[in-house]
């Protein structure tokens, strides 16, 4: 798929759209990516990685340059599925323009990030005949997924082969309002848990002959919920407790049910690790005093980058092309700048949020230019030329 004009990120979000990389699908958008990079100089490597039960993932990682200082991108050309097809005004994958939006899978979360980056790289590397640096690139096709054959293994191949990052900027949307009202040094963390209680079925009218699991679980959820974890920090919010199912799969009226489960999601800030939050968990349940089986599946741990340079240079490039002051935060769900904060100084900075992952996902023409434009400042403040 051949792109006229790289240099607009219109063009390249568009090519990056008619790409139907649905997780874990390629979808020939790393294809597009190489025969956009290249050209540029880009020295490129497609990273295919595997492991037992898990799909395959086909990754990139593209770096122009020897030196240092290095600037990275992080990005995931996977997108979730459509859902009804019938319910979206477009083809979901034909990068339409309507009224001055962009719309299509992927077009926020987040083609159009990465469409705007390498439009921008087009410009920057075009402009001057050489820089003191280099950049890099992480591209990903399993963010969307469940992110073992994704950008955690890219990273241990990058360690692997001596390459590295000093900042790395990652393209998700985090804007809410307006582009550029937030800028993210950080991330909650997450964890999952499955809560589980057994009694002994029996009759309802003869419950001393049973012991039903659905009152210690209903007390047991109280505890959970009778007090917050926390009343936030100076970056993150209050961390948060979701009950997000509760069963029991009794279709019977008269019959104490012999098991009841529930699952709830945590999302935790600086102040925990996920083995503070398991334990703050477990004591609050413990306090029914009923047996129970847990079962605990972290998906990410809290993290923030504090404040400084680097989010310093996208904060002024934001208002140098939009006026606006970004706050910098923490909200949202998890993301793969939680694996590459080990690795390099990161903040995460792009479109509105609000249709990802939605029908008829959309932004508009003018966000994408403007996003474009903030990117190409900031590798010109980066690399001060």
């Amino acid at each position: 798929m051949n792109v006229e004009n790289p240099s607009s990120a219109l063009e390249v979000t568009q090519a990056l759209i008619r790409c139907p990389s649905i997780t874990p699908e390629e979808g020939g958008a790393l294809d597009l990516m190489e025969s956009l990079l290249k050209p540029l100089g880009f020295n490129c490597h497609r990273l295919l990685f595997s492991c037992s039960d898990t799909y395959d993932v086909d990754n990139l990682y593209a770096r122009l340059g020897t030196a240092g200082p290095v600037f990275g991108y992080g990005g995931h050309t996977d997108v979730v599925p459509i859902g009804d097809a019938d319910a979206w005004t477009v083809n979901p994958f034909a990068g339409a323009v309507v009224d001055g939006k962009l719309i299509g899978r992927g077009a926020v979360d987040m083609k159009g990030s990465i469409g705007a980056f390498v439009a921008a790289l087009t410009r920057f590397i075009n402009s001057r005949s050489s820089f003191d640096g280099s950049i890099s690139l992480i591209i990903t096709g399993d963010e969307e997924g469940i992110g073992i054959n994704g950008t955690t293994k890219v990273l241990d191949w990058m360690t692997d082969k001596g390459e590295r990052m000093d900042v790395c900027l990652v393209g998700e949307p985090t804007s809410n309002d307006k582009l550029g009202d937030m800028i993210k040094i950080g991330r909650r963390g997450s964890v999952n848990f499955n809560l589980r209680v057994r009694g002994i079925q029996g009759h309802t009218a003869y419950p001393q002959l049973a012991r039903n699991p659905v009152h210690p679980l209903v007390a047991m959820l109280h505890n959970l919920l009778a007090e917050p974890l926390d009343s936030g920090t100076e970056h993150f919010p209050p961390s948060s407790l979701q009950v997000t199912t509760v069963d029991v799969g009794n279709a019977a009226t008269n019959v104490i049910p012999a098991q009841a489960q529930a699952n709830f999601n945590v999302r935790f800030n600086d102040l925990y690790s996920s083995e503070q939050v398991e334990a703050w968990v477990r004591e609050r349940l413990s306090r029914a005093g009923f047996d129970y089986n847990l079962t605990v599946r972290v998906s990410g741990e809290s993290f923030i980058c504090p404040p400084g340079p680097f989010s310093d240079l996208i904060s002024s490039s934001v208002k140098t092309v939009t006026g606006l002051e970004a706050v910098l935060g923490t909200t949202g769900g998890t993301s793969d700048a939680r694996f590459i904060k080990d690795y390099a100084t990161v903040a995460e900075f792009g479109l509105l949020n609000d249709t990802a992952h939605k029908v008829d996902e959309y932004c508009t023409l003018q966000e994408l230019d403007d996003l474009s434009r903030i990117y190409q400042s900031m590798l010109e403040g980066y690399f001060k030329v």
